[in-house]
């Protein structure tokens, strides 16, 4: 009984101890799920439909130069050509994305 107690308090730390890792990864993957086919892998915007629909590198002046807030009310609302992601990521996801986004413009 002792040996399966302890077995299931290690299975709970060990989970406990891996949801920091997926909540920092959180931004990454849905970013690579539901940005990168029009923002690139790298966010440089050199894919094709980032060409066809002229999205800029996040690595622009301008993109550099808009604050998280900005960020999240164009990933929220859409801007341009950029559709709403409003009820289809949470404000949550969205601003992991946007963590991601800065990460990718250093």
């Amino acid at each position: 009984m002792k040996r399966s107690v302890r077995l299931w308090s290690l299975g709970l730390l060990a989970a406990a101890a891996s949801i920091p890792a997926l909540a920092q990864n959180n931004g990454e993957q849905v970013y690579k799920a539901r940005c990168a086919m029009c923002h690139g892998q790298d966010g440089l915007a050199t894919t094709a439909v980032a060409k066809m629909m002229s999205v800029p590198s996040f690595k622009s002046p301008a993109a550099k130069k808009m604050t998280a807030a900005q960020m999240i009310a164009a990933t929220t609302d859409g801007k341009g050509k950029m559709p709403a992601f409003k009820g289809k990521l949470t404000a949550a996801q969205i601003e992991q994305v946007v963590g991601y986004i800065q990460k990718l413009q250093k």
